[in-house]
Order: C-alpha cells, then sequence, then structure tokens
C-alpha cells in the first residue's frame, strides 16, 4: 500500500495564513474586544525570507479573521519579532485623545560588507490595529556590540509608573527600563551559567503569575526563552521557562530553575509568548506558539502555505510536593463553546471503546479520556490501517508519547520522524488526558495541563480512522476509561 499525499493539511481550529510563510507570534495584544495576533511573514513565498508582520484578529481565539500586512520592511530593513501594547497613559505622546496600540519589533538590516545589525523601533496605530505609523524617530534602541539583539517583549510595570522591556541577545537576555517607550536604560542581564544554551536565545516573554494552591498570596515570576536550532542533536528548536521572582530591576531564578524545563516536549512549539493587556475581570495569562521547529520548518509538504500556531493556551502556576513551581497550559475554554458531541462512554471497557471508535472517521476532533492512573493504554489517531499516529501512555513508567514513525508523509527531512516521550506528574488515582487533533497535528494536555506535547504530522489522504490499541492496567488487565469525543471542524474563520 504507497502512501497517498494528501495536500490539505491545513488545520480547521488552528490559525494559518492564507499563503505564504508564517513563523513567530508577535504583537499580541487585546483591545476593543479583540485578541490581536501578529506574526513574521513572508507574503511572497512559502520559505523564510523577508520578514513582514502579518495580521489576524479574533473575538474568542478560535475563529480568526486575517488582515492585510500590518508592518512592512524600510530602510532600515526587515521587519522581526516582538511585542504591542496599550498605552493608556499617553506616555509615547501618540495618544493625545484616547489611548492606542504601540508595537515594539526588531528592524533587521543586511548591508553587503558589514556586520548584520538589529535594533528595537517602534509604529504606533489609532484606529484598532488596521493601519499603522512608524515613528519617526526610529530606532528607539540599539547595541552595535550585539549582533543577535532581537524579539522585544514590553510590558507595563505598576510598582515603578514604567515600561520593562525583555530582549534576547545571543546567549542570554537583558532587561530594560523606559518612561516612554523612547529612550530606554539597561538595567540587567539574565542567563549566564543556567538554562539551554544548544542554539541561539530567542522571544523571550516575561510575567508575573499567582500560585495555584500556594503557601501565600505573591505572585510569582514565569521567564520563557526560545533555543534556536543549533544543531547539537536532533531535537531542533524548542522553549525552557524559569520561575522565581523580578525586583523591578533583576529577574531572580528559583532552586527549580537550575535545572533546564521545557514547556513542551514534543517538537513543534516555539517562540510562544503572552498576550498582553488582558482585562483584569478575565485575569489570565493567555499564550500561543509557532507550531513548527526550526530543523525542519522550510521544507514541510503543506503547499502554497507554510506555518501555523499552536492552539491558545492558558498559563498557570502551580506549587508541586516538594514546594518548586511547575508552569500549567490548559487550552482555553472558548474551545469548549465549538464543540459538537459525538461519543460519552463512562467507565467502559476496552473492548467497548473500540467497538464505539470502529464506526467513526474524523480529521479534527478533541479526545476526552479520564483512566486510572495505574492503567497503560495506546491509541492511533488520523490511521488509515497502515500509517497511523500513536498516542501511549505507560502506568508503569508514568510516561506519555507521540509515535510518529509511521504517521505518513516524513521524507521532507531526516530527523522529523522519531517518538517523543515526557514524564507524567500525576497526582492521585485517575489521570487525564485531552488530545487535540487537527489534520496535520496532535497535541496532548495531561492532568490539567502538567505535561504537554505538541507534535505536526502529514497522514496520507484518507487518514481518518481512530482507535483504541489496547487499555491494560499494571496487572495486564482490562481497565475501564471514560472516553468522550467531539468534533472541532469549526473552521478557522467561523
Amino acid at each position: 500500500m504507497s502512501l497517498q499525499i494528501q495536500h490539505d493539511y491545513r488545520g480547521a481550529y488552528h490559525f494559518s495564513p492564507a499563503n505564504g510563510w508564517m513563523n513567530d507570534p508577535n504583537g499580541m495584544v487585546y483591545w476593543e474586544g479583540e485578541y490581536h495576533l501578529f506574526f513574521q511573514y513572508h507574503p511572497f513565498g512559502q520559505t523564510w525570507g523577508p520578514m513582514h508582520w502579518g495580521h489576524a484578529v479574533s473575538r474568542n481565539l478560535v475563529h480568526w479573521q486575517e488582515l492585510p500586512l500590518a508592518l512592512e520592511p524600510d530602510e532600515l530593513g526587515t521587519i522581526f519579532s516582538g511585542s504591542a501594547v496599550v498605552d493608556w497613559h499617553n506616555t509615547t505622546g501618540f495618544f493625545p485623545e484616547q489611548p492606542g496600540l504601540v508595537a515594539i519589533f526588531t528592524h533587521h538590516n543586511e548591508l553587503p560588507g558589514q556586520p548584520i545589525q538589529q535594533s528595537q523601533s517602534l509604529a504606533y496605530s489609532h484606529d484598532r490595529g488596521r493601519t499603522w505609523q512608524k515613528y519617526a524617530g526610529n530606532p528607539v534602541l540599539t547595541n552595535e556590540h550585539r549582533p543577535d539583539f532581537r524579539d522585544p517583549k514590553v510590558f507595563w510595570y505598576e510598582p515603578d509608573n514604567s515600561w520593562m522591556m525583555i530582549v534576547a541577545c545571543g546567549q542570554m537576555v537583558s532587561l530594560y527600563r523606559s518612561s516612554n517607550l523612547l529612550q530606554w536604560t539597561e538595567i540587567s542581564e539574565f542567563g549566564d551559567g543556567i538554562g539551554c544554551h544548544d542554539g541561539v536565545w530567542e522571544c523571550p516573554d516575561l510575567f508575573p503569575l499567582p500560585v495555584q494552591n500556594g503557601a501565600d498570596d505573591a505572585d510569582r515570576w514565569v521567564m520563557l526563552v526560545s533555543i534556536g536550532d543549533g544543531g547539537v542533536d536532533t531535537e531542533g528548536s524548542r522553549t525552557q521557562y524559569f520561575t522565581g521572582h523580578f525586583d523591578g530591576t533583576s529577574f531572580i531564578p528559583d532552586e527549580a530553575s537550575q535545572d533546564v524545563r521545557w514547556l513542551d516536549y514534543g517538537r513543534d512549539n516555539y517562540a510562544g509568548v503572552s498576550w498582553s493587556d488582558i482585562p483584569a475581570e478575565d485575569g489570565r495569562r493567555l499564550y500561543i506558539g509557532w507550531m513548527s521547529n526550526w530543523r525542519y520548518a522550510n521544507t514541510t509538504p503543506t503547499g502554497d502555505w507554510r506555518g501555523a500556531m499552536t492552539i491558545a493556551r492558558e498559563l498557570l502556576l502551580e506549587q508541586v510536593e516538594d514546594g518548586q513551581l511547575q508552569l500549567l497550559q490548559r487550552p482555553v475554554i472558548e474551545l469548549e463553546s465549538c464543540r459538537h458531541s459525538l461519543l460519552q462512554l463512562e467507565q467502559a471497557k476496552p473492548e467497548q471503546i473500540a467497538a464505539a471508535l470502529d464506526a467513526l472517521r474524523l480529521r479534527s476532533y478533541e479526545l476526552h479520556i479520564v483512566m486510572p492512573a495505574i492503567s497503560s493504554a495506546q491509541w492511533e489517531v488520523l490511521s488509515d490501517g497502515q500509517y497511523r499516529t500513536v498516542i501511549d501512555v505507560d502506568g508503569v513508567t508514568g510516561t506519555i508519547g507521540i509515535d510518529r514513525t509511521q504517521s505518513g508523509d516524513q521524507t521532507f527531512h531526516e530527523h522529523f520522524a522519531g517518538r517523543h516521550e515526557a514524564a507524567l506528574s500525576t497526582v492521585g488515582a485517575v489521570r487525564e488526558l485531552r488530545i487535540f487533533v487537527d489534520r496535520g497535528s496532535v497535541e496532548v494536555f495531561v492532568d490539567g495541563g502538567r505535561t504537554v506535547l505538541t507534535d505536526l504530522i502529514f497522514p496520507p489522504a484518507g487518514a481518518d480512522r481512530l482507535g483504541l490499541i489496547n487499555g491494560m492496567n499494571k496487572h495486564h488487565q482490562s481497565a475501564w476509561m471514560s472516553v468522550a469525543i467531539y468534533d472541532l471542524s469549526v473552521g478557522q474563520h467561523g
């Protein structure tokens, strides 16, 4: 049986551009009822090229409307990653009448015979982000000694009534302070002797989070740092996180941050950062990542478009048994309003589940499983009988994995095929899995987001079956499971 290549890997409920190349999410900000998602974009090709900022908006983080280009290259260079904020108090002087949006981005300039120059610049919008005016005084921050000086993430720090910027600087990040977004002073650095340094540091973020079940009411701070593909191993690009304190000048990591901790144990969640200006009455820290990996991103077989985002996620902090902090990721609740229930089985035996799944044909759905923590199971998704992606839970070893060695097309890169595994941290006697399958991707969230894996796959045409391969407890006896399946083929544009 030969592999029947399909050409419609575009997800039903993941954002991807109508055409062209997309990578890092940029400028995520909430303003006047809309979630803005800007992104690194090459509108004239399907591989990485001269970077623009593409633009999409959503009112529910699921259905997206793609808008015209937001920022284009100019005499200062192409438009690399960055962030956006609401200037509520007119600190810039751009908004004398009412607040508006400011984008803070990297200008990337390559001139023949000269070193690469990267600097930070501004643009602003008076019309809900539909059109942008670049600041006449750009760039607002330069550093001639740092060739990798990019991806500014800016936030308002209330205790000092000032803006803070965290920016990537090669193998570390630097923090800057400003009263007006126009003049910046460096205040500290972070990264020496801590974390993974297998590749260049990129796309940092820094934000406070309350601690779930913590001993006190104080927030802790989380720093995200993505690691570019340094070619050291087969992993490619990934994202790590640190937890600790921020005193208004320096980030002070806690003891747990001495160990490298990955945000996602799959291979395809990179460069993600959080939305700014989420209303206080909402209170969530919302996140999205680029669903690809620099190891093979330029060669994925998607046709006239290339690049998609993960589903939007809520980030939370939990204090675990040893007092350390763990970052959780949970699918945003808005996805639940898009569900169409197809199957509900309570404490069923594996043979009952297998029989119920046999008639289903699905490509974009959520699979929700509750099972004893001591049990093991293997699920196959997007299968055509020969090609399949396997998600396996081992209750004895306490691990979960995604195996894409037989998932479909793998010819575009030698390091794409593989099995990706993570240790589980289930608390209690029951384990919960939420598995989001969407034509060309699998995202697995275990135990309320304590363990997360995100993988691209490129299944053959007609691969729409799902099934339970086996379900056993530690004594190799059939175990019960509760299973729910929801159709999510809602279409990204509604």
